[in-house]
C-alpha cells in the first residue's frame, strides 16, 4: 500500500522587523489543506504593518492542486499580497517557474524561481 502524503508545512521567524514565511508543499493540494493552513497564515501576519514579510516557497515536493484549492491559494494571495517584500519559490519544475511569473502580478514585493535553494536563501537576505 502506498501513503499519499500532501499538505502543507507553514515555520515563521521574526528577525527584527522582517517575517520570515516558509511553507513547503508536498503532493496534491486539497481544500482541507487550505482550510488547516489558512487561519495559521492569517494569523501569523496580522501584525504586519508594512510589506517586510519575505517568504521562501518550497514546491520541490508539490504536483499540483486540486481545482478548489487553487482558488483558496488565489485568494490568500489577493488578501495578503500587499504584505510581502520578497517571495522566493524554489522548485523543480518549469510550470512553477511561470507561476512564479504570473505570481508577479499579485504580489506587491519581488517574487523570483530557483532551482536551487541555497540561491533562493541568499536572495531573499539580500
Amino acid at each position: 500500500m502506498k501513503i499519499q502524503k500532501h499538505g502543507l508545512s507553514i515555520g515563521i521567524e521574526r528577525v527584527g522587523s522582517d517575517v520570515f514565511l516558509s511553507l513547503k508543499a508536498q503532493g496534491k493540494l486539497t481544500h482541507d489543506d487550505y482550510k488547516t493552513i489558512t487561519p495559521m497564515i492569517d494569523a501569523a501576519l496580522a501584525e504586519v504593518k508594512q510589506p517586510s514579510v519575505k517568504m521562501l516557497f518550497d514546491g520541490t515536493e508539490l504536483e499540483g492542486w486540486e481545482l478548489r484549492a487553487a482558488w483558496h491559494d488565489f485568494k490568500l494571495g489577493l488578501k495578503h499580497g500587499s504584505e510581502f517584500d520578497k517571495i522566493a519559490i524554489y522548485g523543480n519544475k518549469r510550470w512553477q517557474e511561470m507561476a512564479a511569473k504570473v505570481g508577479k502580478w499579485f504580489v506587491s514585493g519581488d517574487v523570483k524561481f530557483f532551482d536551487h535553494h541555497d540561491d533562493a536563501i541568499s536572495w531573499l537576505q539580500s
